[in-house]
């Protein structure tokens, strides 16, 4: 009954079955993988923005990088603002509307410079117009923000453009930027979140960063790639008991048909004496 097995049409089905139950969990595993990569960086980010600033000097030096470790730790500083070498990052996104990072260089009384994003500004009527900027504070400022790692293209999706105004650059790629100021620069930047004495006027601050959800929609894949094996196994075996059913239904169909003759002519016992 089950020899239908070894034709050519079912062993290329238990083929492609047993080539995708692995497949389905290794699926799986990568899902679950990014999920605990997901939840560890969301936790530690959520740990960093949530703990107290330290001082700057204490997780980054000019001249070093930040670990991504590092990233969102609260950190303070004081110094005064260069706004001679200020800086505008292009294509950045706030509210829905295109716009430009302020990036001043605040010289710490060590001689030493940090690259402080000081908030958003909207981009002008045209790209080529300047957007207006607010300017710095004069004078010494205690500044409060969030450590960040220099910016790259792997880490952003933004890739670099060649003719761009002088002022103007594409990525916070700090030992590429400390290449062109007078002072050494701590390898991050700080994203403002205050700083003392307050700017009459200063661009829009940063939000806080969105730490996600913690990997979920990959744990929920992870398990529909793993119930992905069951419906392919039970859909195998159904196959199967459909094929034997239909196959023993046609045979015994077959054995239980009557030849004509037998089914329309009654013996000659039965048939009644002539006159009768």
């Amino acid at each position: 009954m089950y020899r239908f097995l070894l034709t050519p049409r079912w062993l290329a089905l238990h083929v492609l079955v047993l080539v995708l139950i692995p497949a389905f969990i290794l699926l799986g595993r990568w899902q679950f993988g990014r999920f605990e990569e997901r939840s560890a960086a969301s936790e530690l980010a959520t740990t960093n923005l949530a703990a107290a600033p330290v001082p700057l000097e204490r997780l980054d030096r000019p001249g070093a990088g930040v670990p991504q470790q590092m990233r969102f730790r609260g950190v303070t500083t004081t110094g005064s603002y260069d706004p001679a070498h200020e800086l505008l990052v292009r294509r950045r996104v706030q509210n829905g509307m295109p716009g430009y990072f302020v990036l001043t260089p605040l010289v710490t009384p060590g001689g030493a410079a940090v690259l402080v994003n000081r908030g958003w500004v909207p981009m002008g009527p045209t790209a080529d117009t300047p957007p207006e900027v607010p300017p710095p504070p004069a004078g010494e400022v205690s500044v409060t923000g969030r450590l960040r790692p220099a910016e790259t293209e792997d880490s952003t999706g933004i890739g670099t453009l060649p003719g761009l105004p002088a002022n103007q650059i594409m990525l916070i790629d700090t030992p590429g930027i400390a290449g062109r100021l007078p002072y050494p620069v701590f390898g991050g930047f700080v994203e403002l979140t205050r700083q003392r004495p307050a700017a009459a006027t200063a661009p829009e601050p940063v939000p806080e960063p969105d730490v996600g959800g913690g990997g979920g929609l990959n744990l929920a894949y992870g398990v529909q790639w793993w119930l992905f094996i069951g419906i392919a196994i039970g859909g195998w075996f159904m196959l199967i008991r459909r094929e034997a059913r239909d196959l023993r239904d046609a045979a015994e169909e077959a054995s239980g048909q009557t030849p004509a003759a037998e089914a329309v002519t009654p013996p000659a016992a039965a048939r009644p004496a002539p006159g009768s």
